[in-house]
């Protein structure tokens, strides 16, 4: 099966259309009230609707089956999304939603970066060719 073809690129592409649409809300959301505010309202939406998802496909299970390790990294991704999360409503608040989301998804870049030198992925030259022209092309965008 090619890459293009992938079950992944799926919920890959469709989040990157929430994100766009994330980015678009918030900005409007935002307009009168503090963005840290906003980001509290916004994980609890997330949380009710996750809870919501996991209760309806009967997917919860023991909080003892999880390993000590799975709860160690998952709070460290939690912490980060927080981090990631308050940093980018107050970017918004501040800058154009359309110069301020692209310069958000250099994680794209620091993803394949980190994604080489913590977790051992091996990239192309292709695809660090694709790396550069991301990295350029939020160069050009963020620049006013």
């Amino acid at each position: 099966m090619s890459d293009v073809a992938a079950p992944w690129l799926l919920w890959a592409l469709l989040s990157a259309a929430f994100a766009a649409l994330t980015a678009i809300f918030a900005k409007v959301g935002i307009e009168n009230v503090n963005s840290d505010l906003a980001t509290f309202i916004r994980t609890i939406v997330v949380v009710v609707v996750l809870g919501c998802i996991l209760a309806a496909r009967g997917l919860f299970q023991p909080l003892a089956s999880i390993a000590g390790r799975t709860y160690l990294f998952l709070a460290l991704s939690g912490l980060c999304t927080g981090a990631s999360w308050v940093c980018y409503f107050r970017a918004l608040q501040a800058g154009d939603a359309a110069r301020v989301a692209p310069v958000d998804k250099l994680s794209v870049v620091l993803v394949a970066i980190f994604g080489v030198l913590i977790l051992g992925e091996q990239l192309s030259m292709k695809n660090w060719a694709g790396i550069a022209m991301i990295t350029a092309g939020v160069v050009l965008i963020a620049l006013k």
